[in-house]
């Protein structure tokens, strides 16, 4: 695609720039002085101003990405405060040229469910290029006539949670090309102070790409940081910074927009589930997709759901409940079946490890039905062989968590030398 002279000569990214002026109007111009006048960040009467990497590029006159020619990966999460979108900001910028964009999973719009085709992103002209299907990385040919390799997705703060590994390929494709990779620095939804769950060692796989425990947290900025220096990766690496965050901050305290980061990761009650449902959706349970409310269900048409709750109700599972429910997915596991199971309620998100409501729930459901649930299948997220067997043998919780102990202190000593903020 990179070689088809209709993208590659600089009159195309010319054009391509005017007519996205002309579609926004009078707002252009006031989108290449960074933010207008009557928005900025420090507005007195606006929310406090937490800035994602792409608020300060803006402000700082895109001053990291002047003069050069730039490949993008980003989706529907690459907003700014005003959700205006990076694509087009950096589209309408005359100091760098924006050349190609990249798709990772579930595609621009953070819609779909299977692989992503090559195309043409529709507002600006430019090649689109998929990251999700057969090539998961960029090809020599897509960074040829690249300065620099820009990322600004929203991760959600999970191991397993792909788009991180869609950044450690690419950064890996940068540092055999011999191109700056840039990232747009973004606050982790659930909260980036809490790290839990066993700690992956194995060979890089696309839901582990890197050994991290399964709730990380850490900013992509400082997971890039990390992969660049564990993994020996000799691109040049710029980390735009979030401004005014702290690391207790749960996505809703920022006063950021939120944007479903994938399809069924919908609200931050869900994104602060999912590190302990999540692990549950590669066994033969339906987690509530193709529900209303993915990620907070959890069933099958062979569970009897006022059973399971009865047999979690005195799981030590501070900060959550679990409510008997019958719902029929309508997609995904069990889709068009009437499902019995237990509905997760969040009572108090700083007291629940949800970690530990999934390996509960999992732990229960093989008790009451070892011949119908398929534990074994939980470990494709998990990628911890030990807590798969301490759930078979019925281990208390607190006994799996003593073991992930030694494992999550020395990823925390790792961690310390590359956290920003």
């Amino acid at each position: 695609m990179s070689s088809s002279p209709r993208f590659s000569v600089k009159a195309r990214a010319g054009w391509t720039r005017r007519r996205w002026l002309a579609g926004i109007g009078a707002a252009g111009a006031a989108l290449l002085r960074g933010f207008p006048a009557e928005k900025r960040p420090d507005a007195p009467n606006g929310c406090p101003p937490v800035l994602n990497g792409v608020d300060v590029l803006a402000a700082e006159g895109f001053q990291a990405l002047r003069g050069r020619r730039l490949g993008l990966i980003t989706n529907v999460t690459g907003h700014d405060r005003f959700r205006r979108r990076t694509l087009d900001l950096l589209a309408a910028e005359p100091r760098c040229e924006l050349r190609r964009v990249f798709t990772p999973e579930h595609g621009p719009a953070a819609r779909k469910e299977t692989a992503i085709p090559d195309g043409v992103e529709p507002r600006t002209g430019l090649p689109l290029v998929s990251l999700y299907g057969a090539r998961r990385k960029p090809a020599p040919e897509h960074l040829r006539d690249l300065d620099a390799l820009v990322f600004d997705i929203q991760d959600i703060g999970v191991r397993f949670y792909t788009y991180i590994a869609t950044m450690g390929l690419a950064m890996e494709a940068a540092a055999e090309a011999n191109v700056r990779f840039v990232v747009l620095d973004r606050v982790n939804p659930i909260r980036g102070d809490r790290m839990d769950g066993p700690v992956y060692e194995g060979p890089s796989r696309f839901t582990a790409f890197h050994s991290l425990p399964v709730r990380h947290g850490m900013t992509v900025g400082e997971l890039a940081r990390m992969f660049a220096a564990e993994r020996g990766l000799r691109c040049p690496l710029t980390v735009v910074p979030l401004r005014g965050w702290r690391r207790g901050m749960w996505f809703d305290q920022t006063g950021l927009p939120w944007t479903n980061p994938s399809p069924n990761i919908r609200t931050p009650a869900q994104a602060a589930l999912y590190p302990g449902i999540g692990i549950l959706e590669t066994a033969n349970l339906s987690v509530g997709r193709g529900t209303d409310t993915p990620f907070e269900l959890v069933g099958a048409p062979y569970i009897d759901d006022v059973r399971l709750a009865c047999e979690l109700r005195g799981a030590p599972i501070p900060g959550a409940a679990f409510v008997p429910a019958r719902f029929t997915p309508l997609a995904s596991k069990h889709a068009g079946k009437e499902c019995g199971g237990v509905r997760v309620e969040l009572l108090d998100r700083d007291a629940c490890r949800p970690l530990d409501a999934g390996l509960a729930i999992a732990g229960a459901i093989h008790r009451l039905y070892p011949d119908r649930f398929d534990l074994d299948r939980i470990n494709v997220l998990l990628q911890d062989p030990p807590t798969l067997a301490a759930l078979r043998r019925g281990e208390a919780l607190s006994s799996i968590r003593a073991r992930w102990r030694p494992q999550l202190d020395a990823f925390e000593a790792r961690r310390r030398r590359f956290l920003l903020y």
